[in-house]
């Protein structure tokens, strides 16, 4: 019996190799960093594409400057509710659909039998809505409206969370009473 064993074939060409075009090729570490730079941005426009932008209608005053001074201290995450993009200046929203909403620059509302609380030292008169809670800060300029979603989560959770960002504009009047417990809100 004879070795037939099939020895690979090499092809070989005597015609010279196409030059790359200058430009074309990236050598070290310019070749890395443009990949990266490429991959961040593909990552980037994923994440920002995951999360749908939530439309609110912008409040009368929401370019007072002290607006964008509370929009940069919002938290990222209330409750297990996480912050997306809105589609107006001077707004915030957590969850899908939207559970929580705040508008910065609503029109100030005056004296009020409407029930007031407190959260970390801001006042807020509560209007209890069809479906929703509306909380209004109380005696600062530009005010913030806050809207919960009754059945999904409480102020109790939502309000102590924004205290930080809302503080930020002066208080220039306060409730002469509050509402006892608040956790009904």
């Amino acid at each position: 019996m004879s070795d037939n064993s099939a020895q690979p074939t090499v092809l070989t060409s005597s015609a010279p190799r196409p030059r790359p075009r200058i430009g074309a090729v990236l050598t070290g570490s310019a070749a890395l960093a443009r990949g990266l730079r490429a991959m961040l941005a593909a990552g980037m426009l994923l994440l920002t594409s995951c999360a749908a932008t939530a439309t609110v209608e912008p409040a009368p005053y929401a370019e007072d400057p002290d607006c964008a001074e509370v929009l940069l201290r919002l938290p990222e995450v209330i409750g297990d509710q996480e912050r997306r993009p809105t589609s107006s200046q001077g707004t915030a929203v957590w969850g899908e659909p939207s559970e929580i909403v705040l508008r910065c620059g609503v029109e100030p509302i005056g004296p009020t039998t409407e029930p007031c609380v407190r959260y970390g030292g801001i006042d807020w008169v509560a209007m209890d809505r069809e479906d929703h809670w509306q909380l209004v800060s109380y005696g600062r300029v530009p005010t913030v409206e806050v809207l919960l979603a009754m059945e999904q989560i409480s102020s109790v959770n939502a309000m102590p969370p924004l205290t930080d960002a809302v503080s930020r504009i002066e208080q220039s009047r306060e409730c002469t009473a509050y509402v006892e417990n608040s956790e009904d809100l």
